[in-house]
């Protein structure tokens, strides 16, 4: 990077007076306050496997050397560790992990996958002990074999490969208790533990004597999960596909494994609690069985947390956790979801299974999830709700604008390909902001917007209303931007757009779910579209829903049919803490997919050329400028500093898959990353066997720099921590302060004082446990390869990289540090503090 673009940097990120902000400081250093993260030492990049920038002027720390020197470009040999790595400078510890029992109800445990964490204190401004939230989005392998997308190898093992449950929930790794796979545990508890390890846990965290946090006892820990009030069920009268009463669902226990129902529900506001679950077939009106898929999300100033739903969507077969995301034009879901034939026999039990979602297994109405969900960690008492008003779909986070006098402002992102960016504004204006209840209900009548972005760098606000007129982007417009960088035509680009189906318009035949318009198509569908089937001149959303609340139910194929900009998937949204009218998105990958294609106009939707450094379509960071003093206006600037991709590649910012943003308690910006861990270090999720049908080497999924393929985040290695300082010599440079293990996402960055706070997401995914007898023992745990990657000056270079093959995180962690000191081991989701050394 060079000096003229970390000044342009530094302008993106709204810091003025960049030069004098260039000032002579320790290297890595930044201006920092007593007690907060970074403190007034110094810090040391660590040293990546890819190129970039800092490292041609500075020492790096070299993790498997556990040196620092001068590491230039490029290093031809590099050894991934199976640990959450840190600059040497600081140090890391487990706070606590999936299977702690921490809560009053011994049958609790800390749930899967930790993603969002947030840190309520306990008293103003108590930076030593307070109230951790953490969201638990999904279940996968090697939890157990019998969950999503379990790759083929691993469900067809012989001897059959080890997973995690029988050593972390029912047992320990030197007394393995029952797996969820076994025989014994049929398909309701199998599932149903699944469901469990969704949701959120709330637990009360405090500082220890030696400065590191660790949970401890109150009655305020609990779970919330996906079968938080199943007790519901008992009072139902409707009847599942195969005649079960949906009244006798009401228990996924089995002996010691599973629970009996509660009535811990949530709760619905706003239009679709009043105008589409009153509607629902399960009868329960606003009351909601369970919350799950729990992503990112955020925290009010009056202290309550948001949670997003977020993939809640599901199918029969591989992806079976879920509920139907398709509705009716009524807002009601199209249907339970069960496949043909009804049945069939479990591959690892032998036994009969219904063909099913979790959502028709335990009868979860699909219109009650995909939404936000408030609870308020320091007061169970206060039902935890889903606010309808702010949307349903596949919610990735929410960032508020919050000030006495003004209206709420909230922005979320729709992690999906082609999702949208979306605005809430309340109707009433805040006149507290410690005021719990009132703020609260703020959240329950007010008006969503979706944002429409035109290639002039100016953009709107549409609200998505009923009165909303019918206005989609066609697909040929969509591609243009892919047409040009290939050199063809908009013609024959894959572009489409996703609209709501409707019997007789366009080629729809049902009323419910979502019709794709494609560029062949786009003439005769757009006009029917608009046109109502040419019963009217202009259609309105009105046209296609009875309600407001059924407009919110299907908000993303509503948006586009009201004109909103399909994007690149908006992982985090953060209002800048020195301009509340700038607020920044993180877009993760502009690749196209079944669920849509981004604005090729607005994003890069993939690597157009064969030019080994032409620009790579890993997503990027933009901005947007509400033209409004308040944040409440319709109109908007946008603005795009950097393209992901290789430091080397054009346009290139030296990341890819840019997810979670922070600012610390200086100011300075903080990402983590969030590559497919089907790709991490080239390695793919197929398996080469064995005689007996052990599954041992990963492939290797091909890195060209010739080729357009996804392939190439491999070169970037594991999924990483990165910082960009506002002041000091390294002002406006990408700082890598870490990595995380194999096959896994470091998430939910939140500073308490002086640590910083992290959720270290489904590490070793999809991937035989270290050191599993069964998968090739410790002579298979270890991978070698080469990857191609880019210079800085756009050439390539050959390393040869050594990668563990899965992960043993956090079981390979010494003790003292909160491990169990074991070199192979169960991989735990798990929540980790950083803080500088003593």
């Amino acid at each position: 990077m060079s000096e003229y673009s970390r000044r342009e940097l530094l302008k993106f990120l709204g810091v003025t007076g960049g030069a004098a902000l260039l000032g002579s400081m320790l290297p890595g250093q930044a201006i920092a306050r007593p007690g907060s993260f970074l403190g007034s030492g110094p810090l040391t990049p660590v040293r990546l496997p890819h190129a970039l920038p800092i490292y041609a002027t500075q020492k790096s720390y070299l993790p498997a050397a556990g040196k620092t020197a001068y590491y230039g470009q490029p290093l031809t040999s590099y050894t991934v560790l199976d640990d959450l790595v840190v600059a040497p400078e600081f140090e890391r510890y487990v706070i606590i992990g999936w299977g702690d029992r921490v809560f009053p109800n011994s049958a609790d445990y800390f749930g899967f996958n930790c993603d969002f964490t947030a840190f309520r204190p306990i008293g103003p401004g108590n930076t030593s002990e307070g109230y951790l939230t953490v969201n638990h989005e999904y279940a996968n392998f090697p939890m157990a074999l019998g969950v999503p997308e379990t790759p083929e190898a691993l469900l067809n093992s012989n001897p059959r490969v080890s997973t995690s449950y029988p050593q972390v929930i029912t047992g320990t790794p030197a007394a393995q208790g029952v797996s969820l796979d076994d025989a014994s545990i049929p398909q309701i508890t199998r599932w149903g533990e699944q469901l469990y390890n969704h949701g959120l846990s709330v637990v009360r965290i405090k500082k220890a004597g030696n400065g590191r946090f660790a949970p401890v006892a109150d009655t305020k820990n609990r779970r919330y999960h996906l079968l938080s009030g199943l007790a519901l069920n008992a009072g139902r009268s409707d009847l599942r596909a195969d005649s079960t009463p949906y009244s006798a669902v009401t228990s996924w226990k089995t002996g010691d494994i599973g629970q009996d129902g509660d009535d811990q529900y949530l709760i619905g506001t706003g239009p679709a609690a009043t105008q589409v679950f009153n509607l629902s077939t399960d009868g329960l009106g606003a009351k909601i069985i369970g919350t799950g898929h729990n992503c990112s999300g955020g925290v009010t100033p009056w202290g309550t947390v948001l949670s997003a739903e977020e993939n809640f969507q599901a199918g029969v077969g591989a992806f079976f956790v879920g509920v139907n995301e398709a509705v009716q034009p009524d807002g009601t879901q199209l249907g339970y979801l069960v496949g043909d034939p009804a049945t069939y026999t479990d591959l690892l039990t032998g036994q009969e299974y219904l063909n099913y979602t979790t959502g028709t297994l335990f009868g979860l109405v699909g219109e009650k999830y995909g939404w936000m969900v408030e609870l308020d960690p320091a007061d169970p008492s206060f039902r935890a709700r889903k606010h309808t008003w702010l949307g349903r779909f596949r919610h990735e986070n929410i960032a508020f604008r919050a000030e006495v006098g003004k209206k709420l402002v909230a922005y979320m992102g729709d992690d999906r390909r082609g999702g949208n960016t979306w605005k809430y504004v309340s109707k009433g204006r805040i006149a507290d902001l410690a005021d719990r209840d009132a703020n609260s209900q703020l959240l329950e009548e007010g008006t969503l917007y979706v944002a429409r972005f035109n290639p002039n760098g100016t953009g709107r606000w549409i609200p998505l209303v009923l009165a909303a007129p019918v206005n989609p982007i066609a697909p040929t417009v969509l591609g243009e931007g892919e047409a040009a960088g290939k050199g063809i035509t908009p013609a024959e680009v894959a572009s489409k757009l996703r609209l709501p189906s409707r019997a007789g318009i366009a080629g729809g035949t049902v009323d419910g779910g979502f019709y794709d318009v494609t560029p062949a198509t786009e003439a005769a569908d757009l006009e029917s579209y608009i046109t109502k089937g040419g019963t009217v001149a202009r259609a309105r959303l009105k046209d296609y829903y009875t309600s407001q609340g059924a407009v919110l139910c299907d908000a993303y194929a509503a948006a586009n049919l009201a004109g909103a900009t399909p994007t690149a998937r908006p992982e985090d949204i953060e209002i800048s803490p020195r301009n509340p009218r700038e607020v920044f998105v993180a877009y993760t990958d502009g690749a196209a997919g079944s669920d849509g294609y981004p604005d090729s106009r607005i994003f890069v939707i993939g690597k157009y050329t064969s030019d080994i450094n032409d620009t790579q379509g890993f997503g990027g960071l933009y901005k947007i400028i509400e033209n409004s003093a308040d944040s409440t206006g319709v109109t908007f600037r946008w603005e795009v500093f950097k393209q992901s991709g290789e430091a080397g590649a054009e346009g290139g910012a030296g990341f890819a898959a840019l997810d979670n943003l922070a600012f610390d308690q200086d100011g300075n910006v903080w990402g983590v990353t969030d590559m497919s861990t089907s790709n991490h270090n080239g390695l793919g999720l197929s398996y080469a066997t064995g005689a007996t049908g052990q599954p041992l080497q990963p492939s290797f999924n091909t890195i060209d720099h010739t080729g357009t393929s996804s392939a190439l985040t491999g070169v970037f290695g594991c999924n990483w921590i990165f910082y960009i300082p506002l002041s000091g010599p390294d002002a406006g440079k990408l700082v890598p302060f870490g990595y995380g293990p194999p096959r896994c996402e470091v998430t939910g960055p939140t500073f308490v004082g002086d640590t910083f706070i992290a959720a270290v997401q489904h590490p070793g995914e999809d991937s035989p446990i270290n050191g599993d007898p069964n998968a090739g023992g410790a002579e298979a745990s270890l991978v070698t390869r080469d990857i191609e990657i880019l210079d800085l000056k756009g050439g390539l270079f050959n390393q040869t990289r050594t990668i563990p093959r899965g992960s043993s995180f956090p079981s390979n962690v010494p003790t003292a540090d909160g491990g169990s000191g074991l070199q192979f081991g169960p991989p735990r989701p798990s929540v980790v503090g950083i803080r500088r050394k003593p």
